[in-house]
């Protein structure tokens, strides 16, 4: 049986899986996301060590972070653009594992909507045609699966950087966003909460007052992207969209923003059916990663 890849590139580490899907699948190799160079020049070599012990691979899947150029028709595709994270714009991630594996089919899509094709197929979106991903930790990712598909056109959505409306008495902190400072990203993002607090969020209180701010934060791009692209459910994933304060913070506030407009989600009780934890958690990114290699493999060898 053809063995696959799923790499899942994030801001703070990089997941990696071998196998054909969620009940088949090596244990997961975790790499340290530092500069593009050393990381990638690492996950090469633990993919070369992974062949010579397994033999060659039919395909690899890769999920990352962006903003990254994902059109196939631009020769630019696989190289970043402009992002937050130091040291990682305009860099060709493609073309050095190309070189590496040149007989390998390499499939490149968005960490958040990789993750969104691992719920799709495996997880809390099945089933539906029409969805969104959202994930809260070091930065702020949205995937939009529309007919079954990722959005993508100019770029792909960057909704994590959509503006937000704030009361500056209440919560005065500027934003950590380089690009837009207090953009969504720059106010719930993980170093957002630890320059305020000066604790990771995993060591913050679960009754810090701070949970509901952000908790209100996001519930404000539940509002928009519920307007603009008509999901059928909002999956959340990330350490801090998985934690319960800030999910029950972003559902009452969602349903107070709503304000029945939405007549499927005028009950409270509704807004927690359409906001969901994201079912595969913290491999939804590197099994989503593995399930779009599969996908593409299978196109090809029907």
């Amino acid at each position: 049986m053809s063995k696959f890849v799923g790499i899942e590139l994030g801001g703070t580490k990089v997941n990696i899986i071998t196998g054909t899907g969620l009940n088949d699948h090596s244990e997961m190799i975790r790499i340290p996301t530092r500069d593009p160079h050393s990381t990638w020049q690492n996950v090469i070599e633990t993919l070369r060590s992974h062949q010579s012990q397994q033999g060659d691979f039919a395909g690899i899947g890769i999920a990352s972070f962006g903003p990254i150029n994902v059109s196939l028709r631009d020769p630019d595709y696989g190289t970043f653009l402009k992002t937050p994270k130091p040291g990682w714009s305009h860099f060709d991630l493609l073309g050095p594992l190309k070189a590496a594996f040149p007989q390998t089919q390499i499939v490149l899509d968005t960490d958040v909507n990789g993750a969104a094709l691992g719920e799709h197929r495996w997880g809390g979106a099945q089933g539906l045609e029409n969805f969104a991903y959202v994930t809260v930790g070091t930065g702020v990712g949205v995937g939009v699966i529309s007919n079954g598909k990722p959005v993508h056109g100019l770029l792909h959505p960057e909704a994590g950087h959509i503006l937000i409306k704030r009361d500056l008495s209440a919560d005065p902190y500027i934003g950590h966003c380089p690009f837009h400072g207090d953009c969504l990203e720059g106010l719930i993002c993980g170093p957002a909460i630890q320059a305020r607090t000066g604790k990771a969020g995993e060591d913050l209180a679960s009754d810090d007052p701070l949970w509901g701010v952000i908790g209100g934060y996001l519930a404000q791009l539940f509002y928009n992207l519920t307007l603009i692209s008509a999901p059928q459910r909002i999956l959340v994933g990330g350490g801090v969209g998985l934690n319960e304060p800030v999910l029950t913070a972003a559902r009452d506030e969602l349903h107070r923003l709503m304000g029945g407009y939405i007549e499927a989600l005028s009950e409270h009780s509704a807004c927690e059916r359409f906001v969901r934890p994201a079912h595969l958690r913290e491999k939804a990114g590197v099994l989503g990663a593995l399930s779009m290699v599969c996908s593409a493999w299978t196109q090809h060898h029907p």
